[in-house]
């Protein structure tokens, strides 16, 4: 996938230029910079594997039907509509992303019990982002039907809000109330925020190839082999990818979300400062906010919520959770860390009907308890990427074993140190702006202040910097969900 960060920069830098020229081509309709759009999104997509750009075409036209024939329909059909959409979308989901995963649990299932039945286990090439645009196309469907969004009429417009190729294979995934709207009129250059836009761009690059990749080093080791080494590695490598995970992933965000500002979209927030969170509901409120609220919206309130009785809601969260856990792939591990993360705001949702206002931020006469629950909040989560990061089952038992267990090995070297504690002040440093721009403003209005050509100038040395400390490339860590 190392391909795509070229590919990416090579088909925004040639929509990026078209956006400029087509509009001051006074001979061509409003519309016409779209198709320029929406072809290179297809063929951003298409380049890294031809045939699954026909899938997302068949999806595209399966839920732009959907949606018209529910505008012309009341009733039962509708919801027999819908149902045809949920069952035909996600069996090609789970027939690409989970098919392999259920004949080998077959399989180990009946070998548990005696029975040599070999189910048949196909080698099946994943579709990038597949994931992303099919919970995306879904959105569109469900909030047809619920009647909180009027189809889209235009074909090609539904085309380019599920292919727009800034999130098409990492996300943010986008609801349809939010991106549809935002064809209907193209916003002139003069009100792009291209500040804004360039500045989301930086931060992400400097998250990704100075933060993340430098970072990697540390879990790549021990995850491989985690057997050599001691369990002061080990610590230093579980924290590694949590700060790893973070800037890999919200650093694609950050960049995605840029490059749609000055294409003339603005997408959907998916991260805000997950790791200053006071408890888990908090934590997901702040991380993966797209899929979070997917998941809120379109499987915990129809599962009921809290709208049932108490034993219902701890279960359609724990549900939930589990779900989204099989999201991020066709493993185990992936299922145990979701479980874990619905235990923990089951058991947090059990704590605040017993001690109300203890887990508020509000409350000022448990300061050290609400800190001491924050930082168990945040170990958790840290221990919980270990069941995300591993590759199998018994590497995970290693890992807990390395960690708990106090054992000998191989220490992580002085560069390698050296690299995590430079990591962690740009994440505090970095954490503070934030925080403080959320609450002020003062960042925003730092550099909505400067001169253009200065600003130019800071973004220019800035991405310079980054060429310069960035390591050895490496994938974005959720192409491959």
């Amino acid at each position: 996938m190392n391909f795509a960060t070229p590919l990416f920069l090579f088909f925004f830098l040639l929509i990026f230029g078209l956006r400029w020229i087509l509009p001051r081509l006074k001979f061509l309709p409003e519309w016409a910079p779209k198709p320029f759009l929406l072809a290179g999104s297809y063929f951003f997509y298409m380049a890294w594997n031809p045939k699954f750009g026909l899938l997302l075409f068949g999806t595209t036209i399966l839920d732009y039907w959907i949606g018209r024939k529910m505008d012309q329909k009341e009733g039962r059909s509708r919801a027999i509509l819908l149902s045809i959409s949920l069952v035909l979308n996600l069996s090609v989901l789970a027939f690409f992303k989970y098919f392999i995963f259920f004949m080998q649990s077959g399989n180990a299932v009946f070998s548990a019990f005696g029975l040599n039945l070999s189910l048949p286990v196909w080698r099946i090439v994943l579709p990038v982002g597949i994931s992303f645009y099919t919970f995306q196309s879904l959105s569109y469907t469900i909030d047809v039907f619920r009647r909180e969004i009027l189809p889209e009429k235009n074909f090609w417009n539904y085309a380019l809000f599920l292919s727009f190729f800034p999130q098409l294979v990492a996300g943010p995934i986008v609801p349809a109330k939010t991106f549809l709207p935002q064809l209907k009129t193209w916003v002139t250059w003069k009100e792009l925020p291209l500040r804004e836009g360039l500045v989301l761009v930086l931060i992400g690059v400097w998250k990704k190839v100075v933060i993340a990749d430098q970072l990697s080093i540390l879990p790549d080791s021990f995850y491989r082999s985690p057997l050599e080494f001691s369990s002061a590695y080990a610590w230093a490598a579980v924290f590694a990818y949590s700060l790893q995970i973070y800037c890999d992933f919200s650093g694609y965000t950050d960049i995605a979300l840029g490059s749609a500002l000055l294409l003339g979209f603005r997408l959907t927030e998916n991260f805000r400062m997950p790791y200053l969170a006071s408890g888990f509901s908090d934590f997901w409120r702040r991380w993966h906010i797209s899929l979070s609220s997917w998941l809120r919206n379109y499987l915990y309130i129809p599962l009921g919520g809290n709208r049932k009785s108490e034993p219902r809601t701890y279960i359609n969260l724990f549900l939930t959770m589990l779900l989204g856990g099989l999201w991020h792939g066709a493993s185990w591990n992936f299922v145990v860390w979701g479980g874990f993360h619905g235990i923990f705001l089951g058991l947090e949702r059990l704590g605040k009907k017993f001690w109300p206002g203890s887990f508020s931020p509000e409350n000022k006469s448990g300061i050290l308890g609400r800190f001491s629950y924050r930082i168990f909040v945040i170990l958790a989560v840290v221990l919980c990427w270990v069941f995300f990061r591993s590759p199998n089952w018994k590497t995970t038992g290693i890992v807990f074993e390395k960690l708990f267990g106090f054992s000998s090995g191989a220490d992580p070297a002085l560069s390698s140190l050296r690299i995590l504690f430079i990591a962690f002040f740009l994440f505090f440093a970095a954490t503070w702006i934030g925080n403080r721009d959320e609450k002020y403003g003062s960042f925003r209005k730092f550099y909505e202040g400067l001169h253009p050509v200065l600003f130019g100038i800071l973004v220019g040395v800035g991405l310079l910097l980054g060429a310069v400390f960035s390591s050895e490339s490496q994938p974005f860590i959720y192409f491959v969900f």
